[in-house]
């Protein structure tokens, strides 16, 4: 059975590796397979080159979703939220959950689909929000061996127990750190759209306040209120993880410090070792 009225030939070029070739287009679509229901291929998989600044619009699709750049920079959002997805980590996004992609930066990205019969093996991961998940070298050989395998003819005995090891392995991902809240007071998202599209503005809540139309400490509650963080707190994050892009881009710990506004490269990195519990450094060699 398939979600979206496509004819199988489509389905099943989808479902098998997908080609080489670079999508130009400033938009890109969900591939079909994410549509396809299919209890006796629980989990499809595809890959795909995007380059920087192509976006998905917002859209849903029943199966659950592990999003994976195998090299790059992803920005998702969903429900107010923002997520920065570096290499070392992947996107966990629920069936039925409206989301939207970025790419930051040229993305080899690698999908992992899984059919709503199976997404009670992947509890743990929680099925009302997205979630930045840790990868680890076996997540990451069994994305790249099943991205290999042709997936869309029945599945063999081989290939299910492939598939079993996946969803066990998936379900044990670790949940890391890297959402930035956002909210949903108009006045509280003109600010933070804002913001998040120059984390470099040094200027105090008192005079931003002008762009969002409202006071300093009206602003300051609804940071608390609907991101869980104070503006401080919030703005420290936004810079962290644009950080990440940076880092990802080539830039030292000396350019990314200034372009973000830290009064040193010592004090970019002691406030990235504190959020993230390692330097720069030592976070992109992870």
């Amino acid at each position: 059975m398939i979600g979206r009225k496509l004819a199988n030939d489509r389905e099943m070029r989808y479902t098998a590796i997908m080609t080489n070739d670079v999508d130009d287009a400033p938009f890109f679509q969900p591939l079909d397979i994410a549509y396809t229901l299919d209890a006796a291929r629980p989990v499809l998989a595809n890959h795909r080159p995007i380059r920087a600044g192509r976006a998905v619009q917002p859209h849903s699709h029943p199966r659950g979703q592990l999003l994976w750049a195998h090299d790059g920079v992803l920005r998702v959002s969903s429900g107010g939220n923002v997520w920065i997805v570096p290499p070392t980590h992947a996107m966990w996004i629920p069936g039925g959950l409206e989301h939207d992609l970025v790419t930051e930066t040229d993305a080899h990205i690698r999908n992992l689909h899984v059919d709503p019969s199976a997404l009670h093996r992947l509890a743990r991961l929680g099925r009302d929000a997205c979630s930045v998940r840790v990868m680890n070298p076996l997540m990451r050989a069994l994305i790249l061996k099943l991205c290999e395998s042709d997936l869309s003819a029945p599945f063999d005995e081989r290939t299910n127990r492939l598939v079993d090891v996946v969803l066990d392995e998936l379900a044990a991902l670790e949940e890391a750190p890297l959402s930035l809240p956002g909210g949903h007071d108009p006045r509280l998202v003109r600010l933070t759209r804002y913001l998040g599209t120059r984390p470099e503005d040094p200027r105090l809540l008192s005079e931003l306040a002008a762009i969002a139309g409202a006071s300093p400490r009206t602003l300051e509650r609804l940071f608390v209120k609907e991101t869980g963080l104070t503006f401080r707190a919030w703005r420290t994050r936004l810079r962290l993880l644009s950080a990440i892009e940076r880092l990802n881009r080539g830039q030292s710990s000396t350019e990314i410090a200034h372009s973000l506004g830290y009064s040193s490269p010592s004090a970019f990195v002691a406030a990235f070792r504190g959020y993230f519990g390692r330097t720069p450094q030592q976070f992109l060699a992870a």
